[in-house]
C-alpha cells in the first residue's frame, strides 16, 4: 500500500512560557479559509499578532520612512531608526527593505520574542538576525522612553530619524495600564525629546482614526495626519482596515 502523508494537527503549539505579563504562547494553525500556515502570538487569552494580517504593519514601517523626507538616492546620512514591538517581524522587515536605513533597533518586553526569532521559530527571524543593521533590545519600550538613557542602552540619549510603535491595540485600548502615560501630553513630550529635528513618529492602531489623540498630536508634531489602512479579511469575506498616525517634529 502507498505511504499515506503525515498529517500535521490544524492547531499546533510550537513554544509557551510564563511572563510576568501572563503565558505567552507561539502557535501555527492551518486557517480553513485559506488553507495557508498562520503563525500567532498569544498574551493568555489574548491575541497579540498574526501573519494572516500584516499590511498594516508593513504599512507602518513605509508611511514612517517617506515622511522622513531623506533622500532616495543615499546622498544624505543613513537613517537612526527604532521599532518598538518586534512580534512577528513584519515592521522591521519592511524597515530594513529601505535601502536608507543605517541602522535599526527593534525594542521589546518580551525576551521570548526575541529568543523565538533567534531560535528560527519564526521566518522573519533569519533575515533580522542576519542583517548588521538590526539589533533586538529586551526591554520596556515605554519604560526605557520615560528613562535617562533612552531607547537604546548601548547609546544612551540617542536621538532617531523615526520611530516606528506597534504595541498596544490603540491609543485607548493597552495591553497593559502602565502604557498609558505615553498617550498624554507628557509622553508625547519625551517622545519628541527623543527625535531628531524632522524626525517622524508612526503609531498602528487597531481602531479607526480617535480626533482627540490627533489633536494630541497637533500640539508637539507637524504634519500630523491618520492615513487608513485597507486589506482584505478573508474570514469575514470583506475589508479590514487600521490605522497609522504620522506626525514629525520641528526642524
Amino acid at each position: 500500500m502507498p505511504e499515506q502523508p503525515v498529517r500535521r494537527p490544524r492547531v499546533e503549539e510550537l513554544a509557551w512560557k510564563p511572563t510576568p505579563m501572563g503565558d505567552i504562547s507561539l502557535r501555527r494553525r492551518q486557517d480553513p479559509v485559506t488553507g495557508a500556515d498562520v503563525l500567532e502570538v498569544k498574551l493568555g487569552d489574548e491575541f497579540l499578532m498574526s501573519s494572516l494580517f500584516t499590511v498594516a504593519e508593513e504599512e507602518l514601517a513605509r508611511l514612517g520612512l517617506a515622511m522622513t523626507g531623506a533622500s532616495a538616492d543615499g546622498g544624505a546620512a543613513p537613517l537612526d531608526v527604532v521599532v518598538g514591538g518586534l512580534g512577528l517581524g513584519y515592521t522591521a522587515l519592511t524597515a530594513l527593505e529601505d535601502a536608507r536605513v543605517g541602522s535599526l533597533v527593534v525594542v521589546d518586553a518580551l525576551a521570548e520574542v526575541i529568543e523565538w526569532h533567534r531560535a528560527g521559530l519564526i521566518p522573519a527571524g533569519a533575515v533580522l538576525t542576519a542583517d548588521p543593521r538590526c539589533r533586538p533590545v529586551h526591554a520596556d519600550f515605554f519604560a526605557a522612553l520615560a528613562s535617562d538613557d533612552g531607547l537604546d542602552p548601548a547609546m544612551p540619549g540617542r536621538r532617531w530619524d523615526a520611530v516606528l510603535v506597534d504595541i498596544d491595540h490603540s491609543p485607548r485600548h493597552l495591553l497593559n495600564p502602565s502604557h498609558a502615560s505615553f498617550y498624554t501630553l507628557a509622553g508625547l513630550q519625551r517622545l519628541r525629546e527623543q527625535l531628531k529635528p524632522g524626525g517622524v513618529f508612526a503609531l498602528w492602531s487597531n481602531d479607526p482614526p480617535d480626533e482627540a489623540y490627533l489633536e494630541l498630536l497637533r500640539t508637539l508634531l507637524v504634519d500630523v495626519r491618520a492615513d487608513v489602512v485597507t486589506f482584505p479579511n478573508p474570514l469575514q469575506g470583506r475589508d479590514a482596515t487600521n490605522t497609522v498616525y504620522l506626525g514629525r517634529a520641528p526642524g
